[in-house]
Order: structure tokens, then C-alpha cells, then sequence
């Protein structure tokens, strides 16, 4: 396997703590810097309003299998890592949908990444309502029952 860092992220989060739980929940910009031999990839990119923008999670716990989610009520609960939303994983690519704000040049000004600062970007790809969102999905969590 030979992935190719596309890009950089620009944020304001610089160590563990400073992220936020979930970026979605936030209102903080973060900035994407395409690398220049692939700029001509950006073609078009504004006629989205949304991004799924994979990136790597340079500070991840490779080695993590299990975890705990912060809403778990039993603090002996622990979840395969496959069955998380943690970065901690062997393969620690994250993924964030993202607002696009706007595009200058070969930088994606965005909103609601949790990506630290300087997390290399492996993929851009749109993100459309009515391929990706799926109503009918669901989950036995509590937190994640809808609400009515």
C-alpha cells in the first residue's frame, strides 16, 4: 500500500485536549493546503457545500483495540475500535465532514475539522445528501437513538 499526502491541515488544535469532541459540534475554521501537484484536483470542489476530508491521526494509539466512548455509563464498558468514532486505531485514518467556506487557490478554508495541526491529509471527496445520508440508519447506543 503507498498512500500520498495530498495535503496539511491548518488548525488551531496543536495537542491532545485542544480538539474538540466532535468538530461538527464546533464553529472553529481550519485551513487545508492541497500540495501544488495536486491543485488541478480542486477543479470544481466549490460546488460543494460539504467534505468528507480523510486525514491521518499522527498522535493516535496505533496499538488500541478497545475502548471506552464518553457515553458510556459503565465505566468498564469498552468498545472495538471498529465500533468507534476514537483515532486511536491501527490505522489511524479519520475522517470529518466538513463545511466548505471557501477556496483560495490551492487551500480549502473549512469548518467543523477536529484534525490537529499539521495532520496529513490522504483524501478529498464531496459529500452529497443524497448518497451519504441515510435516514434509516440506527444504533443501540442511547446516544445515538434519535429524537423525536
Amino acid at each position: 500500500m503507498n498512500l500520498k499526502e495530498v495535503g496539511r491541515v491548518h488548525s488551531p488544535y496543536k495537542k491532545k485536549g485542544d480538539a474538540p469532541f466532535q468538530g461538527r459540534m464546533e464553529d472553529i475554521e481550519a485551513r487545508i493546503e492541497i500540495l501544488e501537484e495536486f491543485a488541478p484536483a480542486l477543479k470544481d470542489i466549490e460546488d460543494f457545500s460539504h467534505l468528507f476530508v480523510l486525514y491521518w491521526a499522527h498522535e493516535a494509539k496505533r496499538e488500541t483495540l478497545q475502548n471506552r466512548t464518553p457515553y458510556d455509563q459503565d465505566p468498564q464498558a469498552r468498545h472495538g475500535v471498529f465500533a468507534t468514532r476514537t483515532p486511536n486505531r491501527p490505522n489511524p485514518i479519520n475522517l470529518g465532514i466538513v463545511d466548505l467556506v471557501r477556496r483560495e487557490g490551492n487551500v480549502l478554508v473549512v469548518r467543523g475539522l477536529d484534525a490537529f495541526d499539521q495532520s496529513v491529509v490522504v483524501d478529498i471527496k464531496p459529500y452529497s445528501g443524497k448518497v451519504d445520508a441515510i435516514s434509516q440508519a440506527s444504533s443501540r447506543r442511547a446516544h445515538e437513538k434519535k429524537e423525536d
